[in-house]
């Protein structure tokens, strides 16, 4: 049995050949035929108001201008629409993404293992290591782990995270105290400004 476009409640069926929102990509605008509102608030390609104008009437203008009409406000009413070349508006999209990808900064957060027993050789090795990732601008998680009956001894593993913060003042700071965590000691150190 063929169906009409309302359901029996009164809700609209989409047709087939109406595209949703959901059919767009997700960094894609709206753009000629795309478009559904009937009425829209125009902007020329030189940026000056033309109006409110129906649909068919600003696709028309458009492409008599060899240019794309793009909905660039959808959320308002009625949505505004510039006519604008397409291509270079999704090129202008891409640099400033570009651009807001580089000015942002990534902190990592490295992390040394010692152990209670380290020797004084391993410890001035992995203290040239935390030294390297500080100055380098990434915080440093700085972790002392206890095997079998060394958790007894904790007070050793919190004189290595003493000795740390001692020798690396010059270069960073305690973010986060010393606090224990199962079997393990850790601090987190970040870079001095």
């Amino acid at each position: 049995m063929p169906r009409n476009h309302s359901d029996r409640e009164g809700c609209a069926i989409a047709s087939p050949n109406v595209r949703n929102r959901r059919d767009l990509p997700q960094d894609s605008v709206r753009r000629n035929e795309m478009i559904r509102a009937r009425e829209l608030r125009v902007i020329g390609a030189d940026g000056e108001q033309l109006g409110i104008l129906q649909r068919a009437d600003a696709i028309a203008l458009a492409k008599e201008a060899g240019l794309d009409l793009v909905e660039v406000a959808s959320t308002s009413e009625p949505p505004v629409c510039r006519i604008m070349d397409y291509g270079k508006f999704k090129y202008e999209q891409q640099k400033k993404k570009q651009e807001a990808k580089k000015r942002q900064t990534v902190v990592q957060i490295k992390e040394i293992k010692v152990r209670p027993k380290t020797d004084d050789h391993d410890y001035e090795t992995k203290l040239r290591h935390v030294r390297r990732f500080l100055e380098e601008g990434d915080r440093c998680k700085i972790s002392v782990f206890f095997r079998g009956r060394e958790i007894v001894h904790k007070d050793r593993g919190q004189t290595i995270l003493d000795r740390f913060v001692k020798d690396l003042a010059e270069v960073g700071k305690v973010e986060q105290e010393p606090h224990a965590e199962g079997r393990t000691l850790q601090m987190l150190m970040v870079p001095k400004k």
